[in-house]
């Protein structure tokens, strides 16, 4: 396994993150637990979750699941464990969001649930637009002083949020934000934009969230082809993309490597991105991943890839000004 430093922290996480987000509505409890042996076996040890997965609204489903695993001994300090505040866990009127109120309530489920004193990993699932920079920093600076967080990490925010976030952050002589998830992936380039750029100059590590866009870029047209039926989205998307799906998956057969692990390698060779989040429903899937991290796509690959997915083409405003 390789390891790389979470932004501009101390800390080392493996390059692929096990997301969690299937343990509950699609893996079993039993199930869920043997990915997670065999994700430490094979030296992972950055576990993503959140407190709305499994999708039961107040139940945490996904995060009991990964308590019970914890609480089996042995395993809590192996990982960094992270998860996410943000989403509605019940129908009053602060049982969501980010006030200072809600963080420290949700804080404190989702200890219970995970059956831990501590999140490595404490993140904001999307911006509260709401709430006052002050009162958030307040509230997560005291989660830090008590002992029940140690890092901060944020979720689909736009690049001047990252900045707001750091510059209120250094005012407060606050380590503020060590790590950004985002969606990311060759069919969506959106956040090399100003994002990408906003991590790098504030040192925050970036986590991209569907890799591989829904299963579109794990090669879709060859399941279709297979008789395999995919979700209506990603169908909706194949058609969509269907030329370039063409072009890329005659590629990877050129290459001899499945879509998969070329869409996984072409992130793990952007400079910016610290672990691309796998979220494995069987251990068969999670095993397959691997394959990424020993997988170099050479400069003439990556520029093809380029052609055929193409971004923005630059960070702003070079994208769209002089």
């Amino acid at each position: 396994m390789q390891y790389r430093h979470l932004g501009r922290s101390g800390v080392r996480v493996s390059r692929l993150c096990l997301g969690t987000m299937n343990f509950g509505p699609q893996t079993s409890e039993m199930d869920s637990f043997t990915v997670m042996d065999r994700a430490l076996e094979l030296g992972i040890n950055f576990f993503d979750t959140a407190n709305v997965y499994g999708w039961k609204t107040g139940e945490g489903w996904t995060e009991q699941i990964v308590g019970r695993w914890l609480a089996q001994g042995g395993r809590r300090d192996q990982i960094v464990l992270a998860t996410k505040v943000y989403g509605r866990m019940g129908d009053r009127p602060n049982e969501s969001r980010l006030s200072a109120l809600h963080i420290k309530r949700a804080c404190e489920a989702s200890l219970r649930r995970l059956h831990t004193d501590c999140i490595d990993v404490y993140q904001m699932h999307h911006i509260d637009r709401d709430t006052p920079w002050d009162e958030i920093w307040q509230a997560m600076e005291q989660l830090v002083r008590e002992g029940k967080v140690i890092y901060i990490g944020s979720s689909n925010f736009a690049g001047w949020h990252l900045a707001q976030a750091q510059e209120l952050a250094r005012n407060r002589h606050f380590l503020g934000l060590v790590s950004e998830q985002s969606l990311y992936n060759l069919t969506e380039r959106t956040i090399e934009l100003e994002v990408i750029p906003a991590c790098q100059a504030y040192g925050i590590g970036l986590i991209p969230w569907s890799p591989l866009a829904r299963g579109l870029l794990a090669g879709a047209l060859e399941s279709a082809a297979a008789g395999r039926r995919a979700d209506p989205e990603v169908r909706k998307d194949v058609d969509t993309h269907r030329h370039k799906l063409e072009t890329y998956e005659a590629l990877c057969r050129r290459l001899g490597e499945r879509p998969a692990d070329v869409a996984l390698a072409w992130l793990l060779h952007q400079e910016s991105v610290t672990a691309p989040i796998i979220g494995p429903r069987t251990v068969e899937q999670l095993n397959e991943s691997i394959r990424a991290l020993a997988l170099t796509l050479n400069r003439e690959t990556l520029k093809r890839l380029d052609e055929i997915f193409p971004g923005p083409g630059a960070p702003a405003p070079e994208a769209y000004a002089w």
